[in-house]
């Protein structure tokens, strides 16, 4: 089972769209899949559910807030996953209470418990993980339990100078919780060929010897489409240029 997060500080930059839609072609190869939706805004929820098409009875807060009591073992996780309309394809849906909740996971120091329940979880082929924005308890809970972490990457200046903290973060969090996380690369978001600056990023940034990967994800309003339909690219148009630059994308990660 391959855990994977997809992260960066940076909000914008494509993070809940790159999960969703490897999450779904994921799940057409057949492959047992479960995104984990740690996003206050509840996105990635809402993308893969509709907003009035489930209304889970359990949700991420509901785990984080079982691990609050006293127990030596973690609470068992398959019980907050919910099936979405797709085959092979669940979610463990948002909730506007993980914001109340992280002073007291933070105080009682619980930030082991979300790595040790994934751990024990049975009968997925591969999980997915969206993160909020920041670096706090949650996104650091995910990186903790990973063992791949995704980085999506628009390409301004702005976002050159936070991808340099990021990967500083990413390497501290390996040294002190994880040394296993693998970065499997920076991805290239909304990239278009044609423009002089992203070009030049994406070469200064190779040339600095930073892990960019050879597949970027171009822009389209398919993607605008796809999100009003709450149905991910490869069911929404199979055929389409930016959805063959997601399967390409899934492909090269792996092999």
């Amino acid at each position: 089972m391959t855990k994977r997060v997809v992260f960066n500080q940076k909000g914008g930059v494509g993070k809940t769209t790159i999960v969703c839609n490897l999450a779904a072609i994921a799940a057409s190869q057949g492959l047992r899949t479960l995104v984990i939706d740690l996003d206050t805004q509840g996105n990635a929820t809402q993308y893969l559910t509709g907003s009035d098409l489930i209304s889970p009875d359990r949700t991420i807060a509901d785990f984080f807030d079982s691990t609050l009591g006293f127990s030596l073992q973690s609470p068992a996780f398959a019980g907050f996953a919910t099936p979405t309309p797709f085959d092979n394809l669940d979610v463990v849906a948002a909730s506007p209470r993980l914001e109340e909740l992280i002073v007291k996971l933070e105080a009682k120091q619980k930030i082991y418990k979300f790595r040790d329940a994934l751990r024990k979880l049975r009968g997925y082929d591969a999980i997915f993980i969206d993160t909020p924005p920041a670096l706090n308890f949650y996104s650091r809970s995910a990186l903790i339990a990973a063992d791949r972490v995704l980085i999506p990457f628009d390409c301004d200046e702005f976002a050159r100078q936070a991808l340099y903290t990021l990967l500083e973060n990413l390497h501290e969090i390996r040294a002190d919780h994880n040394e296993d996380l693998a970065i499997e690369g920076i991805v290239v978001n909304q990239f278009q060929s044609r423009s002089k600056l992203p070009t030049r990023l994406v070469e200064e940034l190779r040339a600095e010897g930073h892990p960019v990967l050879e597949q970027t994800l171009g822009s389209s309003v398919k993607v605008k489409e796809s999100h009003e339909a709450h149905v991910p690219l490869i069911w929404h148009d199979g055929n389409h240029r930016i959805t063959q630059d997601y399967v390409a994308l899934f492909n090269a990660l792996e092999r």
